[in-house]
């Protein structure tokens, strides 16, 4: 997605794109940056496998790939990464995807040995983002030190929804920009991908962080992160984050009537409310005051 900025909107909004070779925008007191790198080199990547205690990682991790928000008043800071995803992968230790034992692909490149799937090989994780709040500590000796707590947020349950369709409204897009975290093409019999996508406007900044599961033939699994904030009350402004987990097999998904060929799954947005729902909640967070 390619957008043209028009430095008259951007004024126009009060918003001004970062400098100094930082890719992102500044708005209504909201600071957003993202960050695109390469994937882990071999001996990061084996640090990595030290640290979450685990032998077996994505085939593609974007290890120092992030989308960070922070709120300039406060010092609040929502951002998302890699390795937070995973640590979340390794604590909720879903069972393995069953698949037939002539299917058992993931360990085709040691064929002479025994199959063994006892960890969950799809990476699925629960991860809805992390955050902290960074403190701008007393000036001394003119160097001014930021100190970040790492409690976390007061996020309340709500029953209020996002509005989608004022999203769908016709509004400038100032910034836009899609990272992702990691991918396994799981021995091309599927994709197991996380992805986050983050878009402002003059009203308001709407981000989606997206788990997408297909394991061909045997099941898919959609869990989405939405989180949207208005700049109505720029000086205290309201966060609304939606989680929406999805889940179906191929075989309840045939007994409906839908396709079974797995190429008529490639664009989750597109078959998402084929999936029945698993969980859903709706949390909010005020952002207000000094810190």
């Amino acid at each position: 997605m390619e957008v043209e900025l028009d430095e008259k909107e951007l004024k126009a909004a009060g918003a001004e794109l970062l400098i100094d070779g930082r890719r992102g925008i500044r708005i209504h007191g909201w600071e957003i940056e993202t960050h695109n790198r390469s994937i882990l080199t071999s001996s990061n990547f084996e640090l990595w496998e030290q640290k979450l205690q685990t032998s077996h990682l994505p085939e593609m991790v974007f290890g120092d790939s992030s989308l960070v928000l922070k709120h300039m008043e406060t010092g609040i800071k929502i951002y998302f990464n890699a390795f937070d995803a995973l640590a979340g992968w390794k604590k909720e230790a879903l069972p393995p995807v069953e698949v037939p034992a002539a299917a058992q692909w993931k360990f085709r490149s040691k064929p002479f040995q025994q199959v063994i799937l006892d960890y969950d090989y799809t990476f699925t994780t629960p991860y809805s983002g992390s955050e902290t709040i960074e403190i701008n500590a007393e000036k001394h000796g003119g160097e001014e030190k930021t100190s970040a707590e790492n409690n976390g947020l007061c996020w309340e349950d709500s029953h209020e929804k996002i509005d989608l369709v004022s999203l769908s409204l016709k509004e400038p897009i100032l910034f836009y920009d899609e990272v992702i975290l990691y991918e396994d093409e799981l021995a091309d019999n599927g994709i197991s991908l996380l992805t986050v996508k983050v878009r402002v406007m003059p009203s308001c900044w709407f981000l989606l962080l997206r788990f997408w599961l297909r394991v061909d033939g045997v099941l898919m699994r959609l869990r989405d992160t939405r989180l949207h904030c208005v700049f109505s009350n720029s000086e205290n402004p309201i966060i609304l984050r939606e989680s929406c987990w999805r889940e179906a097999k191929f075989q309840a998904l045939a007994e409906k009537g839908y396709p079974t060929d797995s190429a008529a799954y490639n664009d989750p947005s597109i078959i998402c409310d084929r999936l029945p729902i698993i969980m859903q909640k709706t949390q909010k967070l005020r952002v207000s005051g000094k810190l």
